[in-house]
């Protein structure tokens, strides 16, 4: 159950909602979008059991998330978020957004090579060579993404450096998994099988980023931005209602966009929990972390509490 300090708030996550609505506006606006679905338990089903529902997290390209939940982990709920989404959308090998991708000539489906490694990582005790062999190629693109990371490399020199190196090393990797899958009597059900054949039947999005230097190579950027969902599971366990487990995703959207953007999100709180009620509907997006450090952020609004202290 969400913590008493949660229950307090109550009322006031809903001054976030126009704040979160935004944000989410201009998440869907980014060029490349990361996706991914984390369940929570929602609701009371029967018998004092809870629902599984689950947060749909967002990674745009503006460093901002969002964390929009649905009743269900359906092809439908992927589709109702995503809308009208244009760009590339990069995620896990889930089923849902490969259906939403097909549908739509305006996106480009990426995918994350960190959830194809996986595979591999458990095919290693029973087939050690061929899984580790699989890796070692592997390593070799994140170490050409640590450099262009350490380098802070510009998008021409990105594309530059995947163009001429990870290009090769990933071609490489798929004609070794065809000939391995060809020459060897491998059962389906074996471990390096899965991996490999989930690879083989994802190499058109895992090689999007060879072409698109705005592209990561993986969603790793949005699995740490999601970290208080899974940290508040352990903590407050379950949301009593749908209703406020997505009131929960507004207020945690928010929060951790500032720590994106390097703002204490208990200051940024208690400002735009003051500020809302009296700031212009039609600039409610200078409210967002992402504008807000620039408007309002060197001077903020302080609590009561904290004024008649000072």
């Amino acid at each position: 159950m969400p913590s008493l300090g949660w229950s307090i708030l109550t009322p006031f996550r809903d001054l976030l909602e126009p704040i979160y609505l935004a944000q989410l506006t201009s998440i869907l606006n980014s060029s490349v979008l990361a996706m991914d679905e984390t369940p929570i338990r929602a609701g009371i089903k029967s018998k004092g059991k809870m629902k599984r529902g689950y947060f749909w997290p967002l990674y745009g390209d503006k460093e901002e998330v969002a964390f929009p939940f649905a009743a269900s982990r359906s092809k439908r709920e992927a589709e109702m978020i995503l809308g009208a989404f244009c760009g590339t959308l990069l995620t896990n090998g889930y089923t849902a957004y490969a259906g939403y991708a097909e549908k739509r000539d305006e996106v480009e489906h990426a995918l994350c090579w960190a959830h194809t490694r996986r595979g591999f990582v458990k095919s290693e005790d029973v087939e050690p060579d061929r899984s580790k062999k699989a890796l070692e190629q592997i390593r070799l693109l994140y170490e050409i993404e640590d450099e262009i990371r350490s380098k802070r490399l510009e998008a021409v020199a990105i594309q530059e450096q995947r163009g001429s190196r990870s290009k090769l090393i990933v071609a490489e990797f798929f004609e070794w998994l065809k000939d391995e899958m060809a020459a060897s009597a491998l059962l389906p059900t074996k471990p390096f099988t899965k991996a490999a054949n989930y690879a083989l039947d994802r190499q058109k999005g895992l090689e999007v980023f060879l072409s698109n230097p705005d592209v990561a190579i993986d969603t790793n950027h949005l699995e740490r931005a999601l970290r208080p969902i899974p940290m508040g599971r352990k903590n407050w366990l379950f949301c009593w209602t749908e209703v406020g487990a997505k009131k929960v995703g507004w207020a945690q959207s928010l929060i951790a966009t500032c720590g994106l953007h390097d703002i204490d999100p208990y200051v940024y709180l208690v400002d735009v929990l003051q500020r809302v009620d009296i700031h212009p509907f039609e600039r409610v997006e200078e409210l967002t972390p992402r504008f807000w450090n620039q408007h309002f952020g060197k001077d903020p609004m302080r609590s009561r509490l904290k004024r008649h202290a000072d």
